[in-house]
């Protein structure tokens, strides 16, 4: 890519992460987040999310270094090159998932989410939840301790712990998720076209009340979530050439 004119540094409150900026600041000149043109991000995943989060407004690349645990979404940390790794990134746009919940008492609020949206039961009853598609209820009910949707670049996450699927992110597909199924047991969920629109309705919510979560956003004692891809908003991220996004969700379906 064509090197962007002002970087802004944005960085974790890790030890590891702020003796890594303090590198960087020495060695390149960088601006205010509200004023740059590109944002490079030094911490983990979670770290990663959220400045995506926080500057999706922006609609400016972000480049990230690990200096966290698993760096899925990173790039490796070097205090060397970074101009020219950046000139020489690979964008991948991102579109997030829109979560529209309606709670018991009747209030209704949307959030988004990069990686999933994710359905739990808040006591100790399993949740009770029917599943429609496109406006088709595909199942009438699922007993579990929750169900989650997940694009391509969140299937590595929970949705892998949740032992869904990984998906190639160029798929346009959208992964539906059960979280501990007891009914239908052997139901292990499905795949869907990204441009789906699923909804979760919750059964006996008074008994077995259930929490919506997008990403990291709660809405609690819900009644109804909506969940749709939303092409309207674009995250631009930027991975080495040899280290893209795409390569590592590839590679994660034959690690052992």
């Amino acid at each position: 890519m064509t090197m962007a004119k002002k970087i802004a540094l944005l960085t974790s409150d890790t030890e590891e992460a702020k003796q890594a900026s303090n590198a960087l600041a020495e060695k390149y000149a960088f601006v205010e987040a509200d004023d740059c043109d590109l944002i490079v991000a030094l911490g983990g995943d979670g770290f990663m999310l959220q400045v995506m989060h926080d500057y999706m407004h922006r609609n400016v690349p972000i480049y990230g270094m690990n200096c966290g645990t698993v760096g899925f979404l990173m790039n490796p940390y070097n205090l060397e090159n970074l101009i020219e790794r950046v000139e020489a990134a690979e964008l991948f746009i991102l579109h997030p998932l829109r979560m529209q919940a309606e709670t018991i008492d009747g209030t209704i609020s949307e959030s988004l989410a990069i990686n999933e949206v994710s359905l739990f039961r808040e006591t100790r009853q399993a949740a009770k939840v029917s599943i429609s598609v496109d406006g088709k209820v595909r199942m009438k009910e699922l007993i579990c301790d929750g169900v989650l949707v997940s694009t391509p670049a969140g299937s590595t996450a929970y949705n892998l712990s949740a032992h869904g699927p990984i998906i190639p992110l160029s798929s346009d597909i959208l992964a539906l998720t059960p979280i501990s199924a007891f009914r239908p047991r052997r139901w292990h969920g499905a795949l869907l076209p990204h441009t789906a629109i699923v909804e979760f309705e919750v059964q006996e919510r008074d008994k077995r009340p259930v929490s919506a979560v997008a990403d990291t956003r709660e809405v609690r004692n819900v009644r109804k979530v909506r969940i749709r891809e939303d092409h309207s908003v674009e995250l631009k991220v930027l991975f080495d050439s040899d280290h893209t996004l795409a390569e590592r969700i590839l590679h994660e379906q034959f690690v052992q």
